[in-house]
């Protein structure tokens, strides 16, 4: 079974619409995104400095875009059953993916998520990472400095999410013990933490109202929180709101994937971070990320291989 993994907010370089730039099945899906950006995706990309990209609003809509431009150029051949979860803000792709929204839709509320998250989240928030402590010891970090653990990742890597100063001040003394890497992400908001719950009702809202469809029935959606499985998206709106101010277990739901017996995963991006942890995560799973293809049309013959 193939997975299909929608990225999170990173890093967005000008060449994240190389790949499927000029491909007519992507364009509605760009078109859509210049609704909530005011400008094209593919020409904001190249003409706005990377400070400007990662910004929360812009940032969001570029993620949620990629991903699913990326998808409308090979769910022609996604004709058996395929799993389909996503990263943080990548699960708003993952349910257009799975025939929830339509991708006019899923923009439609990440803008109204991203909007809702900056309101409640005040302007000095930050994301950082820290790599290789234990989580009993970065727990008792965290607290001391009024962070929070966001996302917990394989291979104990943790984001940890609060006022910018004080995610330096963790990855400081992380680092002084025993850390093998610390940093401060791109992102700047601390998503996942319960500085955004007055975010969450608002955002529940706005999905119960939306225009929704039943899951497709050659689609498994799995909750990116934690893996569990989506049989009706109406009962899981609640979920899918909370998230942003709920820590995510990546963990668990790449190990959901595998109990699936997915045996191929596509990261659609952005980057390549998912398939690289789902490839160290379970060895025996072909992962391959879209990014690293040259052409559609070898993205397309790599899925049709099975």
């Amino acid at each position: 079974m193939l997975a299909l993994l929608c990225g999170g907010q990173g890093t967005l370089s000008g060449k994240i619409f190389d790949l499927v730039a000029d491909q007519p099945a992507a364009q509605p899906v760009f078109t859509a995104a210049s609704l909530y950006l005011g400008q094209d995706p593919r020409t904001q990309v190249r003409e706005r400095s990377a400070d400007e990209l990662s910004a929360n609003h812009v940032s969001q809509i570029l993620t949620v875009t990629s991903a699913l431009a990326i998808h409308a150029c090979v769910a022609d051949l996604l004709d058996e059953q395929t799993a389909v979860t996503g990263y943080s803000v990548g699960e708003m792709a993952a349910w257009s993916i799975a025939g929830v929204w339509t991708a006019n839709e899923a923009l439609r509320l990440t803008d109204v998520r991203a909007r809702l998250m900056e309101e409640a989240a005040g302007a000095d928030g930050r994301l950082g990472y820290v790599r290789g402590l234990d989580r009993a010891t970065l727990e008792r970090q965290v607290k001391q400095h009024r962070c929070e653990i966001a996302i917990e990742n394989p291979s104990l890597l943790f984001v940890v999410g609060g006022a910018e100063r004080d995610v330096i001040a963790v990855c400081r003394e992380a680092a002084e013990l025993g850390a093998a890497r610390t940093g401060l992400l791109a992102v700047k908001i601390a998503s996942h933490t319960s500085r955004l719950k007055l975010a969450c009702e608002p955002l529940e809202r706005a999905l119960d109202a939306s225009k929704r469809s039943p899951i497709a029935d050659q689609r498994i959606l799995l909750s990116g929180s934690e893996g569990e499985r989506i049989f009706n998206a109406g009962h899981a709106t609640a979920k899918l709101a909370g998230q942003i101010a709920q820590p995510i277990d990546w963990s668990a739901t790449l190990e959901a994937l595998s109990e699936l017996g997915v045996d191929r995963a596509l990261d659609l991006g952005p980057g390549h971070a998912l398939a690289e942890m789902m490839q160290d995560f379970v060895p025996s799973i072909r992962c391959y990320a879209a990014d690293g293809f040259h052409s559609v049309e070898g993205l397309r013959n790599w899925i049709a291989s099975n």
